[in-house]
């Protein structure tokens, strides 16, 4: 596979590129380490885009995903399910609206059969939807003042998580991150991005792509990938928490199993932040199993974290969060998530 000019720009510095992804750049324990305490930048091949013009994009939308497409003003983005008829998760969306197009970030190894499916549905709306991969770079970075180097590039930086700004040479998402630290994901094109990432190596260490799921694990993001598709209800990852589901928008596909399990409040199954200090690589779609040995529930990401082990997001029964669980035999401990399960409204 040829490599691209911005694979090649990381190449150069030091960056492992495997299956089209910066895994590290020649230390992953020390990047970890930089992740938790001073500034990283980070490739985001591994997340897949597709986006989605014309007239009836949002009109055709809605009829797909679990969120109100209508509330991408621009300036936001918001987490929205995909799913089948039974309500089981195709992807998870990270969306928002940019130059007249809506853009849906999910990840990479799902894009091809989810753009497929969709164009499926299209039938007669006056709809595209297209992959931008080669003229859209996406990267990201974290730190104690990212704010204030960023402000040193763009004009203009979002200050809400899930707030978006467009500048003349990107777009920024602001994403949420450790105690202390703040992060951001910069969406450009090929030329900028090497400028953008070139200027702010100076201050910060590059990182792989464990690095950057590390982060999304301590903030709670889930993730469906090929191990996990259809293995989820939204509620089941926390998406009605993370406001991934709006239950007052119009029919969609697999709503009305999503919505009998809000209005009859029957959600059995939570996502949980857990590690394991487990000595073989744990991955999603990994069981988690009781005392007992009975299935409870089943990883939905991990990453290696600074004890040697993993830290990883698992979801299960709730009744078995407070029991011991162990995944490949290894106990799993639980954490802190950075919101609270318990939905409100």
């Amino acid at each position: 596979m040829m490599q691209t000019d911005w694979q090649i720009s990381l190449s150069a510095q030091g960056a492992a590129i495997n299956n089209g992804e910066a895994t590290h750049f020649g230390n992953a324990a020390k990047e970890l380490i930089a992740t938790t305490n001073s500034h990283t930048l980070c490739d985001l091949s591994h997340l897949g885009l597709l986006q989605l013009s014309g007239e009836d994009a949002v009109s055709f939308l809605q009829g797909q995903v679990s969120n109100d497409v209508d509330t991408l003003t621009g300036n936001n983005a918001h987490y929205s399910a995909y799913c089948n008829p039974k309500g089981r998760m195709l992807a998870l969306f990270l969306a928002f609206s940019s130059n007249e197009k809506i853009h849906l970030q999910l990840n990479q190894s799902l894009l091809s059969s989810v753009a497929k499916r969709l164009k499926m549905y299209v039938m007669r709306s006056k709809v595209e939807v297209k992959d931008p991969s080669e003229n859209i770079i996406k990267f990201g970075i974290n730190g104690p003042t990212s704010e204030q180097l960023l402000l040193s590039i763009f004009t203009s930086l979002p200050s809400q998580d899930y707030g978006l700004a467009t500048n003349d040479n990107g777009v920024i998402l602001k994403l949420p991150t450790i105690d202390n630290h703040t992060r951001f994901e910069i969406i450009t094109d090929t030329a900028s991005a090497i400028k953008v990432w070139d200027t702010l190596k100076e201050k910060c260490t590059p990182v792989g792509k464990p690095c950057w799921d590390w982060l999304d694990i301590q903030a709670g993001i889930p993730d469906v990938s090929i191990n996990t598709q259809e293995q989820f209800v939204p509620q089941m990852l926390n998406l009605d928490i993370l406001d991934g589901i709006n239950f007052k928008k119009g029919c969609y596909t697999g709503q009305e199993i999503i919505a009998r399990m809000h209005y009859l409040g029957s959600v059995k199954r939570r996502t949980y932040l857990a590690k394991t200090n487990a000595a073989i690589t744990i991955e999603a779609g990994d069981k988690v199993k009781n005392s007992a040995q009975s299935e409870v529930g089943q990883i939905v990401r991990v990453a290696p974290n600074l004890e040697g082990g993993f830290d990883v997001l698992a979801e299960m029964r709730i009744e078995a969060a407070g029991s011991d669980v162990t995944v490949n035999d290894s106990p799993l401990t639980l954490g802190t998530l950075p919101y609270s399960l318990e939905k409100t409204d």
